[in-house]
């Protein structure tokens, strides 16, 4: 099913946007504040409450789109533009996940899960249709 597969990649890509340094990392250090209830790959992610699972895929849409609008812009950028660009997309990332009242860190732990989990990307599939 496309549909499926369309997820897999959003879900590999948004995860991979919320753990990846920007081009301008050295300047300001992003905190990492472990979740106290993040769950591990072999976790039980039943543990996961519905809200969050909303909340997750909401962010999820939001941040697939900031991905592409930001990906064409730096793209398309000057090379004096790109890192200004990349520490605006890396805000924009981080509003569309807390505008949904997750932290990045439980967004990243839950498309983690998401990633290993067929239940919990199923979830997550249901709440993006």
């Amino acid at each position: 099913m496309q549909s499926s597969t369309r997820l897999s990649v959003v879900v590999f890509a948004t995860s991979l946007l919320a753990l990846a340094p920007t081009a301008n990392a050295q300047n300001q250090p992003e905190p990492s504040k472990p979740s106290p209830t993040t769950p591990g790959p072999s976790g039980p992610s039943a543990n996961i409450p519905d809200n969050k699972l909303d909340a997750a895929a909401a962010a999820a849409k939001s941040v697939s789109m900031i991905k592409q609008d930001y990906a064409q812009r730096i793209a398309q950028a000057s090379d004096s533009d790109k890192s200004r660009l990349a520490d605006e997309g890396r805000q924009a990332l981080t509003k569309a996940v807390t505008d949904q009242g997750l932290s990045v860190g439980e967004y990243t732990a839950i498309m983690q899960v998401a990633q290993n989990d067929p239940a919990v990307r199923e979830k997550i599939l249901q709440r993006l249709k």
